[in-house]
């Protein structure tokens, strides 16, 4: 398993409140990522994820290779709760930052699957067999539209309320989040975004930008694409190959 990530400003930003990282565990067998897009201003959004950002950080190393499916949704799930509260205690500390908060995608790939966390609007993506599909469901006011029938994806790309999002990590003491786990096996690879990629570049430009490049060239091409766009907010990108 390979992973690339990279993060832009993009065009209009002043600062960048994206955050990824990533790492590997047991020489290699599991890799993780975890990508946040912080809100609540400049400084909010940049403590915001980088909090969330830390907290994957001090706890990873803990993940069990050897445990059970129940072990690791528990341990992921447990991470994101640790999240949560570390960002929603700052602002109870720092009154500048009410309301300040953070999307949140963490990825372990292990032994022939992917177990993922989701909190917000960011996205990721599965290529498998030449075909992508988004996995995570956005937690937006435009997605619940999209839901009710009242507007199709394609409207919800450029909806005005599309930056609305219902869940984010550390507004509330507690927070609910997805767990999905999926295969990830041969020529699978997992594309992880921010908003701004997935607002500027459809599902189906991102897999012919997988088509055309790879590694490094991929996650550059992306963004360079994102901000040819219009580049109106952070970009950032997590590709992950199952076998590269």
């Amino acid at each position: 398993m390979k992973l690339y990530t990279q993060t832009d400003i993009g065009l209009v930003r002043s600062s960048n409140q994206d955050i990824v990282d990533g790492g590997t565990l047991y020489d290699g067998a599991v890799v993780w990522t975890v990508l946040c897009d912080g809100m609540g201003g400049a400084n909010g959004g940049n403590v915001a994820s980088n909090i969330a950002r830390n907290a994957v950080k001090e706890n990873i190393g803990l993940f069990d290779i050897h445990g059970s499916d129940y072990h690791s949704e528990d341990f992921l799930n447990g991470i994101v709760d640790k999240a949560n509260s570390s960002v929603y205690h700052e602002q109870l500390k720092k009154p500048e930052l009410k309301g300040m908060g953070t999307t949140f995608e963490l990825i372990v790939a292990a032994q022939g699957k992917a177990m993922i966390v989701h909190v917000g609007d960011s996205r990721i993506y599965l290529v498998h067999n030449g075909e992508i599909q988004q996995i995570t469901v956005d937690h937006s006011v435009v997605q619940e539209m999209v839901n009710r029938g009242e507007i199709t994806p394609e409207q919800a790309m450029v909806h005005p309320r599309k930056n609305y999002i219902t869940r984010a990590v550390g507004v509330s003491p507690y927070i609910e989040s997805d767990y999905i786990e999926i295969p990830f096996t041969g020529d699978d690879v997992i594309i992880a975004c921010s908003d701004g990629l997935s607002n500027y570049i459809p599902m189906e430009g991102i897999l012919n930008h997988l088509k055309l490049y790879e590694n490094e060239a991929l996650t550059n091409a992306l963004i360079e694409s994102a901000k040819s766009h219009g580049g109106g907010d952070n970009i950032t990108v997590a590709v992950l190959y199952a076998n590269n």
